[in-house]
C-alpha cells in the first residue's frame, strides 16, 4: 500500500472554558469573605470601578441599589424574583453569541465584548499569614540552648516535628544525618520538650502526658506507674490500675483527672485554623406572617459601581487610540464583574430559599426533621444544573435561630420511615447520639438494641447501618461505653 501526503477536513466539538467563564464558575463557588478580598483586587487593578452604592436609574445598566432579597411564606416561596428567566452564572454565553451583534456599543457588556479578564486577580488569594508551630519554637531555642550546636541540632528536630508536635524520626538517625553524638542530639531533644507548648517533642503519647505531668509538677512514682500503662486507662480496668499505682479510690480520681487535663496533641494549637471564625453568607429570619426572610449578609459584601464621569474625562483628555482602546475594555470588564456579582446574589438566594422550602420542618422543630435532599431535587425546582447548585452550596453558611450551617448540611442521604417520606441521614445520626447520650451507665445499649428502639420510632435501619452511623459521629461500641461511663463516674 503506497503512503502519501493527502488533506482531510473533519468538523468537531469541543467546550472551551474562556477567561469570562473560568471568572464566573470562582465567583459562584466563592464565599463571601472570599469575593470581598476580589473585589479589593479588583478595585485596585481598575480605575473605573469604586465603591459605593448609586439607584439602578444613575448606574444606566439596571445594577440593583441594595442587596437581594428574597421573602416567602410556606405558600409563596418566591415573592421577589419569580419569572424571571436569567441565565445561570456559569453559563459563557459570549461563546454561544459570538456570532450576533448585540449592538451594545460603547457602553456594551463584557460578556459580549471579548475583552480580556486577565487583570482580575485570581479569586484563591491567599489567607493571611499564621505562626506556625515551628516558628514558634525557633523563636524560643535561642535563650533555651546552652551553646551554638545544641541550638542548631535542637532546630533540626523542631523540623523534623509532625503537626501534633511529635518526633517520628529515631534519634541514632538524626546523629548520623548530623555526623554528632547520640548524646548531643538527645541533649538537644531535652531542649526541644522544654519549650511552649508542654509536651512538644514527645516520642509517643506516654512521655507527651510525662513532659506535661513534670511540668505541672506531678511526675510522682504513682503517676508514672499509670502512664507507664495508659492501655489499662483505656480499657478502663479500674482495679488493676489502683494496684499498680498503689493508690485508693480517692487519690485515682484525682490522678486521672490530672491526666484528662493534659493536651495529648500539644502541636495542633498551631495547626492552620481551618476550623476559623465563620461569618454566614445568608440570614434566615422568621417574619410575622408565619414565614422566612433571606438576605445576604451586607456586612461581608461590597457593592461596586462604574465612575463614568472618570472614563468620559480620560476618554476625553486621551485621544490616542491604544488608550481609548484600553479605556474600553476597562469598561467593559467593569460591567461584567457588576453583573456578574448580581447574577451571583440572585442565584444564591434561589438556591437559599428552595432549600429552606425543602428543609422548612428543620427550622422550625429541629435536626429530628431533616428530610433526606439532593442537589438534583433543589436543581430541578429552580430550573437550574446540578452543578450550579454544587458551586451555590460549596462555602456558603447560613445562619438561622439555630445556629450557622453550611449548605451543604441540608443535603443528605436518607433511610425508610414509617411515614413514607424517608428520614435524613443526620436526623437519624443525631437520634442515635441522643439514646446513648441517655443510657442507663449500668444498662449500656447494643448496636442491636439501638436498631429496635429506632424501629420503634418508625426508622427501620440494620444493625450494621446503626454501627456505621455510629462510628461515623464519633461514638464507640457498647464495650467502649461501658468503660468510659465507668471512668466518668469515678
Amino acid at each position: 500500500m503506497a503512503l502519501g501526503p493527502r488533506l482531510d477536513l473533519r468538523q468537531s466539538q469541543q467546550l472551551v472554558m474562556t477567561p469570562q467563564l473560568q471568572q464566573a464558575i470562582k465567583l459562584l463557588a466563592a464565599s463571601n469573605l472570599e469575593i470581598e478580598t476580589f473585589i479589593g483586587d479588583a478595585l485596585e487593578s481598575n480605575p473605573l470601578l469604586e465603591a459605593g452604592s448609586v439607584s439602578s436609574e444613575e448606574s444606566g445598566g439596571g445594577e440593583p441599589d441594595d442587596i437581594p432579597r428574597e421573602e416567602f411564606t410556606s405558600d409563596q416561596l418566591m415573592a421577589q424574583g419569580q419569572g424571571e428567566s436569567e441565565a445561570p452564572l456559569d453559563i459563557d454565553r459570549s461563546a454561544l453569541d459570538r456570532d450576533r451583534d448585540t449592538g451594545d456599543g460603547e457602553w456594551g457588556s463584557a460578556a459580549s465584548s471579548g475583552s480580556s479578564f486577565e487583570d482580575f486577580p485570581d479569586i484563591a488569594s491567599n489567607s493571611a499569614a499564621e505562626t506556625t508551630l515551628a516558628e514558634h519554637l525557633l523563636e524560643q531555642v535561642g535563650s533555651v540552648a546552652a551553646n551554638p550546636q545544641e541550638a542548631f541540632i535542637a532546630r533540626h528536630i523542631i523540623g523534623l516535628l509532625d503537626d501534633a508536635g511529635y518526633l517520628a524520626t529515631d534519634l541514632r538517625e538524626i546523629a548520623r544525618d548530623l555526623s554528632v553524638t547520640l548524646e548531643d542530639v538527645e541533649d538537644a531533644l531535652y531542649v526541644v520538650q522544654l519549650l511552649d507548648p508542654s509536651g512538644v517533642g514527645a516520642r509517643s503519647l506516654a512521655e507527651c502526658l510525662a513532659i506535661q505531668a513534670r511540668e505541672a509538677d506531678r511526675y510522682d512514682p504513682c503517676m508514672r506507674a499509670m502512664l507507664d500503662n495508659l492501655d489499662l486507662v483505656a480499657r478502663g480496668e479500674v482495679d488493676r490500675l489502683k494496684r499498680l499505682c498503689r493508690v485508693d479510690d480517692e487519690d485515682f480520681a484525682d490522678m486521672l483527672h490530672e491526666l484528662r487535663s493534659y493536651d495529648p496533641k500539644p502541636g495542633l494549637a498551631f495547626a492552620p485554623s481551618a476550623d476559623s471564625a465563620v461569618v454566614p453568607d445568608i440570614l434566615l429570619t422568621a417574619n410575622e406572617a408565619g414565614g422566612w426572610d433571606i438576605n445576604l449578609n451586607e456586612e461581608t459584601l461590597p457593592r461596586l459601581v462604574v465612575n463614568r464621569d472618570y472614563y468620559v474625562e480620560l476618554s476625553a483628555g486621551s485621544p490616542a487610540p491604544e488608550t481609548r482602546s484600553w479605556l474600553k475594555e476597562k469598561l467593559a470588564d467593569a460591567h461584567w464583574l457588576i453583573r456578574a456579582l448580581d447574577q451571583r446574589q440572585k442565584t444564591i438566594l434561589k438556591t437559599s430559599a428552595e432549600i429552606v422550602k425543602q428543609q422548612e420542618g428543620f427550622f422550625r422543630k429541629g435536626v429530628s426533621e431533616l428530610r433526606p435532599l439532593t442537589l438534583r431535587e433543589v436543581a430541578e425546582q429552580i430550573d437550574m444544573h446540578e452543578s450550579t447548585v454544587s458551586r451555590v452550596t460549596s462555602n456558603k453558611y447560613l445562619h438561622c435561630d439555630r445556629g450557622t450551617f453550611e449548605l451543604k448540611y441540608f443535603f443528605s442521604s436518607g433511610v425508610a420511615s414509617s411515614d413514607g417520606e424517608g428520614a435524613s441521614s443526620e436526623a437519624i445520626k443525631a437520634r442515635i447520639k441522643a439514646l446513648t447520650d441517655a443510657e442507663d451507665p449500668k444498662k449500656v445499649l447494643s448496636d442491636q438494641k439501638l436498631a429496635d428502639l429506632l424501629k420503634e420510632e418508625g426508622f427501620d435501619l440494620a444493625r450494621r447501618t446503626v454501627a456505621k452511623y455510629r462510628e461515623a459521629i464519633g461514638i464507640g461500641s457498647s464495650a467502649q461505653r461501658r468503660r468510659a461511663k465507668k471512668l466518668e463516674n469515678l
